[in-house]
């Protein structure tokens, strides 16, 4: 299966003077920060979206701003999150984990980030992970052109498709909607909303044709 190569050289700058951004970012200087350069740009880096989709499982039931304040500190706990070194953890490495304030101290979400590195390795044995993931939007990004944060939905039939795969895959913390959150990270989907001063560039970039743009169902 191949995946098209990205379509960005580099991923979009923050802008110095105030911007209207997506309704769900804050003032935070490090929510402002994801927003302008990560969120919405096509990830194809296996590495990046190993990365991002157990991020998105440590934050279920709480806010992304809390897991993004942890986010360097889960990199060093789990040396970049190397799926090797994850899936090698032992009952006790869970263990000191659970004692650390600097992770989310849930003990099913530090068994299931380990269960998910074993299932990681595991799919990356038989296939490219990356173009594996890339799938459930057809390898290509979803532009959609949401005028507010009301029409944006929590999940879609593709997310739904991508949580009863990786699911029959072993991994766990992949309901639908951690995935359409995943999907929208890693710009799966675009979903910046038409008010959002990144819309336009990120929607340019992705398609030449604008016609491309959808409403989700």
């Amino acid at each position: 299966m191949i995946v098209n190569q990205p379509l960005f050289g580099v991923p979009p700058m923050p802008i110095e003077s105030p911007a209207t951004r997506c309704a769900w970012c804050s003032s935070d200087p490090l929510y402002q920060h994801y927003h302008d350069t990560e969120w919405g740009v096509p990830e194809y880096d296996p590495q990046a979206l190993f990365e991002k989709l157990l991020l998105d499982g440590f934050q279920a039931g709480l806010s992304w701003l809390t897991i993004l304040k942890k986010r360097e500190h889960y990199r060093r706990v789990y040396r970049g999150f190397d799926p090797v070194f994850m899936a090698a953890q032992t009952d006790a490495d869970l263990q000191v984990l659970l004692t650390d304030p600097g992770i989310v101290r849930n003990r099913l979400k530090v068994a299931a980030a380990r269960q998910n590195a074993r299932a990681w390795l595991q799919l990356a044995g038989r296939e490219d992970p990356a173009a594996w993931l890339w799938q459930f939007v057809g390898g290509q990004p979803k532009i959609n052109c949401f005028a507010s944060l009301a029409e944006v939905p929590a999940q879609t039939a593709e997310a739904q498709a991508m949580s009863r795969a990786l699911k029959q895959a072993g991994f766990s913390f992949v309901g639908p909607t951690i995935c359409y959150a995943f999907m929208q990270a890693t710009g799966m989907v675009m979903d910046h909303t038409l008010d959002c001063f990144q819309h336009a560039p990120l929607a340019d970039a992705m398609a030449e044709d604008r016609a491309q743009c959808r409403h989700s169902e």
